[in-house]
């Protein structure tokens, strides 16, 4: 058996490291991305299996794949293992790795897409295509798609394919990225289960001035001058903290000590509670319980003797379960103030989604995962990120995010890799997914 595990565990490292060094960056523009590499590599990993591969491509290069193993039961509940291909772009200054490399080092392979989320991608894969090796007949369908497009709101991959060809996709049950890192609990080892997620308001804010010449700034209308005025502001914004549901059912699972789940269920208590954490965790709780909004673009000025008449910014807003965009949007006016007016906003609407916490796939994930890391227990947990689980809810689907990590890949270590630098993964964890995989299948399909 060991050896059996660890031919699979090399196997995924391999595929993993094909991934990756095919460097499917997707920068937003609809001509980024190439994951037609990809699926290329996906399409003849899995055809050796005599899985039928289907692709779609709704823009060039844009490329998805889908793959299914038929259930004998037509009435029994169906299963989505749902990777995506695309990555965001890097700066390779701040690695200590090519970041296209896929280099193995010390039992970790490092790259982009390393853990955001190639490695959960290429898991599957392997374990789709050892289940059809096997003859694997399940009561339930079983479907494996590696989307496009993930990394820019999923027009061409996730949303699209919902849209437009739902009965190829479409399950009762999704599993995807994230959760399932081990985090240390007084009572044991416990697994986030990504229940639900934090909706997506991007935002761009238009910043007009008047132009005029550099040598007299003088009592001039310049745009760059308000707009880092209007960064400023929402950059010093502290909004309340709001502590829903999963949170507080996440902060009672862990088990910690009186006073600091005191203070992490605490609105006033908080913040002291977010100052004393880890860099990695102190961030991801912030996030888990407020509003943010990270200014993360700006384009402006056309030559440096010219005040500039229009600055552009872009902002990256996460909204809460329960907050609407208009309330959020109205917020964002409140915190400009005086430049509330002078500012043209625009922005798109993909508010949060949820699953339930009681369902079958939950159990199962309880049955297979206590097996795979004896002493551990489920814990509910927010996507503080977007996922393409959000289409698939909206469609009627049960999603999770969820796989298996080692304790070599330390919370706070995952935290800070997500879209960071130095991203890799250790072959251990690899493993552990591809496992996980078979064996929920099992579980919950036969």
């Amino acid at each position: 058996m060991k050896a059996s595990a660890d031919r699979i565990t090399a196997e995924t490292t391999d595929l993993l490291q094909i991934l990756i060094r095919n460097a499917c960056v997707n920068d937003g523009r609809i001509e980024s991305g190439a994951e037609t590499r990809s699926v290329e590599a996906l399409e003849a990993y899995l055809g050796t299996a005599g899985l039928d591969v289907q692709r779609y491509e709704p823009q060039p290069g844009r490329t998805s794949l889908v793959t299914r193993i038929e259930g004998r039961d037509p009435s029994a509940p169906s299963l989505l293992l749902l990777g995506h291909t695309d990555v965001v772009p890097v700066n390779a200054d701040g690695w200590r790795r090519d970041p296209f490399g896929g280099e193995l080092d010390d039992g970790f392979v490092w790259g982009r897409g390393a853990v955001d989320m190639l490695n959960i991608t290429a898991s599957q894969a392997v374990a789709m295509r050892h289940l059809a090796d096997a003859g694997y007949t399940p009561r339930g369908t079983l479907i494996y798609l590696a989307v496009a497009d993930e990394e820019a709101l999923g027009t061409w991959g996730a949303k699209w394919l919902v849209e437009h060809e739902r009965d190829a996709v479409y399950a009762d049950y999704v599993l995807t990225e994230s959760g399932g890192y081990q985090m240390p609990s007084p009572n044991g080892v416990r697994l986030p289960v990504l229940t639900g997620e934090k909706g997506t308001l991007w935002s761009k804010l238009r910043v007009p001035g008047t132009p005029g010449h550099g040598s007299q700034p003088f009592r001039t209308d310049n745009a760059l001058v308000t707009a880092a005025e209007v960064v400023r502001r929402l950059s010093d914004y502290q909004p309340a903290a709001q502590l829903g549901d999963v949170w507080r059912r996440f902060v009672e699972g862990m088990g910690y000590p009186p006073e600091l789940r005191r203070g992490l269920l605490d609105p006033d208590e908080l913040p002291g509670v977010l100052a004393e954490l880890p860099l990695g965790m102190s961030r991801f709780v912030h996030a888990c319980t407020h509003t943010t909004f990270a200014p993360t673009i700006a384009h402006g000025g056309t030559k440096t003797n010219m005040i500039p008449d229009l600055v552009e910014l872009e902002v990256d807003i996460r909204t809460l379960p329960g907050q609407t965009g208009e309330e959020v949007l109205a917020e964002m006016r409140r915190v400009l103030g005086d430049l509330a007016d002078r500012v043209e906003l625009e922005a798109n609407d993909d508010p949060s989604t949820a699953s339930p916490i009681d369902s079958p796939l939950w159990d199962s994930l309880a049955r297979v995962s206590g097996r795979l890391v004896p002493g551990s227990g489920l814990v509910p947990l927010l996507m503080v990120g977007g996922t393409d689980n959000r289409f698939f809810r909206r469609a009627g689907s049960v999603g999770y995010g969820f796989a298996l990590f080692s304790q070599r890949l330390t919370f706070e270590d995952y935290a800070t890799m997500f879209h960071g630098n130095n991203e890799r993964v250790d072959v251990e964890s690899l493993g552990l997914s591809e496992r996980l995989w078979e064996a929920v299948a099992h579980d919950l399909l036969d």
